[in-house]
């Protein structure tokens, strides 16, 4: 019926989606409402109309101020309400919507500075124009009164905006203060992308000026401080067109990974896009074309992929468009398609011309690149190699405590695997009933595992390390104790039955706990154990990458023979094989305790960037929306100790 329809107001909406606009209502919200005034600022300075911008960080508000043309206060001609109201109050508008010639805006979206006011409990704005000074409050969105002239200003300068907002604590429900390392870094960093503007940043323990003259090339090398680069001087791409600019400085290192920061008029791409594509094409097309010329005898197998054309390369990415299009308000992803072939064709040629010009360095990159091409024919060789170099040596048990104990208090969202019934069911399925059967359910986490058994056995008993755990477990299992799985705190030849799902894994030499499992069991008792594996020696590395950021623990990323080698190899006998496939939301998978924000980000660049050898034998889809969906292969393994 007509008056079941809601209509919402453009402040309501934001205040009821804000999420949509803003892509969360955690501190990454919170500091992405900074962001916005800040960019907002930043377009000034694009203009050549600001030199400054002083961001003012308060227990719970900040203030921008820049010294730009202030926002205008004159009335517009249809609405008749001063045109900074408009822009504080109605979504998708503002002056960037007029595109001119070489004017490069941070977005087209025009709902920045609104989405700051609808979400702020308390906005108080400042102009300075040339009609005079003004002021004017919000809250929560709504005006509380005209916009009035002011005799006297707080302004720094005769002309500019200044804005303090407090953010609502009703919809940023765990937000306390300002994280200051977060927008100081933010400040340095954005510092080298705008060479000259002067950032001016204040709090009551800290106060910092940014001033880059060196550009994006002084970005670059506060990342090559970590590591050793493979060149004296960085590589600088430049593109200059009629709607677009682009500059992309690089420097292959010592690293085994790729480091690419990608901006787009002075927003942070995190997730990358069109120009990160096209430039990573770019490389690999270059290189490539200079193989073939210099080196074809010396080059065994395919071309080059974009993995291994970028391995080990530290690239920092600053394009200005006029018009860019940004995937989402928080403007993670750029999807301009009509700049890719510009950008790959200039990148490819530039980097061309320039290794013909100093073909020491190029010779230096193919030795390399050789170098990684041997590495790669068994893919399995590399993950154990990553997992030597980077492994765990020895279980440290607060380590294991302190993340696990942290995580139980999401552990049931955190993934669709744990809870997931078809999987649940086929671990039971295994093991024949025995009403008088006794069950360990080892690493049991909150017991679903061991729950799943209980229809089938007498007593399902629950062991784990960590007393988060241990609690959970209690309310699913008969009984729990706390122990360490290298030494099971039973005797020899107690349990019916042994179960396990997804923790070998993360344990430094997994065949000792085996070896456990293998002493607590009764003779012709059974091990039911579920675990992730690749399918095939293709992906295994590939994964890895993706496991290891998620989850720093980790040690294994077993191949199907290797884990059957191990069971086998601890004396168990009978084996037996169930596999299922299973649909995981990596978003929700990586939206952990345990997983940086930037390693959120890198795991999503590495299935954005997957080569189509990893495609072939590894299913995953890419929603629409973003989301990405990875079809898990899981083996649940039945064994049994011999009688």
């Amino acid at each position: 019926m007509s008056n079941d329809i809601i209509v919402l107001t453009e402040v309501e909406a934001v205040r009821t989606n804000p999420s949509m606009y803003i892509g969360s209502v955690s501190n990454d919200g919170v500091h992405h409402l900074l962001y916005e005034l800040i960019h907002n600022s930043i377009d000034e300075a694009i203009q050549g109309t600001a030199t400054v911008i002083i961001i003012t960080v308060g227990d719970d508000f900040c203030t921008v101020e820049d010294n730009g043309r202030g926002i205008s206060t004159e009335l517009h001609e249809q609405l008749q309400l001063p045109n900074l109201e408009l822009v504080l109050t109605r979504l998708h508008s503002g002056s960037k919507f007029k595109k001119i010639k070489n004017q490069f805006t941070t977005g087209l979206h025009g709902v920045g500075l609104s989405c700051v006011n609808a979400l702020s409990s308390s906005l108080l704005i400042e102009v300075g124009n040339p009609l005079g000074f003004f002021t004017q409050k919000y809250q929560e969105g709504i005006a509380l009164g005209k916009l009035t002239p002011l005799k006297i200003s707080t302004l720094k300068h005769s002309t500019g905006t200044k804005i303090t907002f407090y953010p609502d604590k009703k919809i940023f429900k765990d937000f306390t203060s300002f994280d200051l390392n977060r927008i100081f870094d933010f400040a340095e960093e954005i510092s080298f992308l705008n060479p000259n503007l002067k950032f001016i940043v204040n709090s009551t323990k800290r106060n910092e000026i940014y001033e880059s003259i060196e550009g994006i090339s002084g970005l670059l090398n506060q990342y090559l401080q970590r590591t050793q680069s493979l060149f004296a001087e960085n590589i600088k791409i430049e593109i200059k067109a009629e709607n677009l600019y682009f500059e992309g400085v690089f420097n292959w290192t010592s690293e085994n990974e790729n480091l690419i920061k990608s901006y787009v008029n002075g927003v942070n791409t995190f997730l990358g896009g069109t120009h990160v594509n096209a430039f990573r094409n770019g490389i690999r097309k270059a290189l490539n074309n200079l193989i073939a010329e210099f080196f074809p005898s010396k080059w065994e197998g395919d071309h080059l992929d974009i993995e291994e054309a970028v391995d080990g390369m530290f690239v920092i990415i600053n394009a200005k468009l006029l018009s860019p299009h940004f995937e989402g308000q928080t403007k993670s992803r750029l999807t301009n398609f009509e700049i890719v072939d510009l950008v790959e064709t200039e990148v490819s040629a530039q980097l061309t011309q320039y290794f013909k010009t100093h073909s020491k360095y190029f010779l230096i990159v193919f030795e390399r690149l050789q170098s990684l091409r041997n590495t790669r024919v068994n893919a399995k060789r590399v993950a154990e190699r990553i997992l030597l170099q980077y492994g765990i040596r020895n279980i440290n048990e607060e380590v294991y405590k302190k993340q696990f104990g942290e995580r139980s208090k999401t552990w049931h969202s955190s993934a669709v695997w744990i809870t997931d019934e078809e999987l649940l069911k086929a671990h039971a399925a295994h093991f024949d009933k025995n009403d008088e059967a006794i069950a360990l359910d080892v690493c049991c986490g909150s017991g679903v595992v061991g729950a799943s058994f209980k229809h089938k056995v007498k007593k399902i008993i629950g062991l784990d390390l960590t007393p988060e755990m241990v609690a959970l477990s209690k309310t699913r299992l008969d009984e729990v104790h706390q122990g360490n799985v290298y030494n099971i705190p039973f005797p020899a030849n107690s349990f019916d039955l042994v179960c396990t799902r997804e923790v070998l894994h993360l344990l430094p030499y997994p065949e000792n706990p085996v070896a456990e499992i293998f002493r607590v069991l009764k003779p012709g008792g059974q091990f039911v154990v579920g675990q992730i594996l690749p399918f095939s020696e293709v992906d295994g590395a590939w994964m890895y990458r993706i496991f290891k950021k998620k989850q720093p623990l980790i040690y294994n990323m077993f191949q199907e023979e290797d884990f059957k080698k191990m069971l086998l190899g601890g004396g168990f006998v009978e084996m037996q094989m169930t596999e299922m496939n299973v649909w995981e939301n990596i978003d929700v998978w990586i939206n952990s305790y345990e997983t940086t924000f930037q390693h959120r980000h890198e795991i999503r660049e590495i299935y954005l960037t997957a080569s189509d050898e990893i495609k072939k034998v590894h299913p995953f889809k890419i929603l629409p929306n973003g989301e990405i969906h990875d079809l898990w292969r899981w083996c649940i393994f039945s064994v049994r100790k011999p009688l």
